[in-house]
């Protein structure tokens, strides 16, 4: 996979995401057949995030989807900064043939912090050079708001959090993978529905997790999850699988998406 500048990667993908309205899709879904996932408990709560995304991509996707290979590093608790990313980017390394796509999902808080939001700047940059160099694409996972009654919820956060992902996506010409806004847009649709744990207000619940994973597949593979049969090994009831589903694919791929 030949390297490509960050100002062409750049001009390749859309990144303007509202929430409540379609977002703008890529012309040209990268459709990867090997990805890893980067993150903390945000990606591996629920069977982990990376597995959820691959059964939908490879239904979406069919006979094509059949080599499909993800795998998943998570650190509790971790910022971007903690990865060593020259390291997961040899393949060898993490027991892939190779990496086509690198999707980064940083600290919950780091969009609330000045100086958490300069290190997930600096970490994502620093990637995303690793990473273009061993021709690897970049993806950001954009995280949600906590729920309203954690703690630290304030009704600014998904702004806030949308407002980084979105400016260092674009700085950085990487993929942005808009799970946030999809979050709003649920919630937004149905109030009564809760897309973190009970417990603490903010790590994804199994729903929560399915849309995310609904949102990440629709975005990079051009795929409408409506329909598709995944849904958490019956952890989640068929009419919400359907919400999500159509959450995901309006936030994606708007009205008239694939």
């Amino acid at each position: 996979m030949k390297a490509i500048s960050k100002t062409a990667r750049s001009a390749l993908i859309a990144v303007t995401f509202a929430a409540a309205s379609p977002a703008a899709a890529q012309d040209a879904p990268p459709a990867p057949a090997t990805v890893l996932f980067v993150g903390n408990s945000y990606s591996y709560y629920n069977d982990s995030l990376h597995n959820v995304v691959l059964r939908l991509a490879r239904e979406a996707m069919g006979e094509a989807g059949k080599g499909y290979a993800y795998r998943s590093i998570t650190i509790s608790g971790g910022s971007l900064k903690h990865h060593p990313f020259a390291h997961y980017l040899e393949p060898a390394n993490i027991g892939m043939k190779s990496v086509d796509l690198m999707i980064l999902q940083g600290f919950s808080g780091a969009a609330l912090d000045p100086e958490r939001a300069e290190q997930f700047r600096t970490a994502v940059a620093e990637a995303v050079d690793l990473a273009e160099a061993r021709g690897t694409r970049v993806a950001l996972y954009m995280t949600h708001a906590r729920g309203k009654n954690h703690k630290d919820y304030g009704p600014d956060q998904a702004g806030k959090i949308a407002a980084l992902y979105r400016e260092t996506a674009e700085a950085e010409g990487a993929i942005l993978l808009p799970v946030g806004e999809a979050f709003e847009e649920a919630r937004r649709r149905r109030p009564d529905l809760s897309l973190v744990e009970f417990f603490d207000n903010h790590h994804p619940s199994d729903e929560g997790t399915y849309l995310a994973a609904a949102t990440i597949m629709a975005t990079l593979y051009g795929k409408s999850p409506v329909g598709l049969e995944e849904d958490m090994h019956d952890q989640i009831d068929p009419e919400t699988v359907a919400f999500l589903q159509q959450v995901a694919h309006d936030v994606v791929l708007g009205a008239s998406g694939g």
